[in-house]
């Protein structure tokens, strides 16, 4: 067995960006973006995906623990 064959291959990654809930497969429509303040600097911003169903879900998990910052659209120029 070759390592290198469990590696990914980046050909095989999907063209559009997923929903980043876990077990959801559907395309992504929303950057949710947050950081950690204890572990992160002020302007770091770290991304979560989300498709319109989990939007909501993902927001308020965030919101909850105070790392949420905002959500934004996904568009084109940030694919």
């Amino acid at each position: 067995m070759n390592l290198l064959d469990m590696v990914p291959d980046p050909a095989g990654a999907p063209e559009t960006p997923v929903c980043s809930r876990k077990g959801c497969r559907s395309d992504a429509v929303w950057r949710l973006l947050w950081n950690n303040p204890k572990i992160h600097t002020p302007e770091r911003r770290k991304t979560w995906l989300a498709c319109d169903e989990h939007r909501a879900w993902l927001e308020d998990y965030l919101r909850q623990r105070l790392l949420w910052r905002e959500t934004l659209p996904l568009t084109e120029a940030a694919r």
